[in-house]
């Protein structure tokens, strides 16, 4: 069974409450999951450090590090919106070429490069030059047995969110 839906109904999940218009290279807020237009966003976050949408704060002092690519409703937007994507590509490709900049998309890519980053990438220990900071763990209730290691070293960036998220997963 086929049921077609006008897009007029999904509107509202793949606009920029921001701009108004379709995503363009949708960013989603990592801490509260909602998503914007990156140019959007990144604005915003020039100004205050929280959620357009809820009013959470993203982060104090690095709100761009906890914003992220969304791939999946980017592809989701360009799909459901005719001639949105090469309207884009074009638009971007006239913005670069008015200043005599060439396109960084036209420009072949050395794979090489791509490897030895990855490489690098895989190997980087993130947030390991921030500021450290040693949290201690203590049971307040008698019903669980002590742990082995009560003390976890993290990066002085971590919110409460990502400690109550790997927490779990580890103990």
């Amino acid at each position: 069974m086929e049921r077609r839906v006008k897009l007029k109904t999904i509107n509202p999940h793949i606009t920029c409450k921001i701009c108004g218009g379709y995503f363009i290279d949708a960013t989603t807020v990592t801490e509260c999951l909602h998503t914007f237009c990156k140019s959007c966003l990144v604005k915003h976050l020039e100004e205050k450090k929280t959620c357009p949408t809820c009013d959470n704060v993203i982060h104090q002092s690095h709100p761009l590090q906890y914003i992220s690519f969304d791939r999946t409703m980017q592809d989701i937007v360009y799909k459901l919106v005719p001639n949105l994507q090469e309207d884009e590509m074009r638009r971007e490709r006239d913005f670069y070429k008015s200043r005599n900049i060439p396109c960084p998309k036209d420009m072949p890519q050395n794979h090489d490069d791509d490897e030895k980053m990855l490489e690098a990438h895989a190997e980087s220990d993130f947030h390991r030059l921030d500021e450290q900071v040693n949290v201690s763990l203590e049971c307040m209730s008698n019903n669980f047995k002590n742990l082995q290691r009560r003390f976890i070293r993290c990066s002085s960036q971590a919110t409460i969110t990502h400690l109550k998220s790997w927490l779990p997963k580890k103990f």
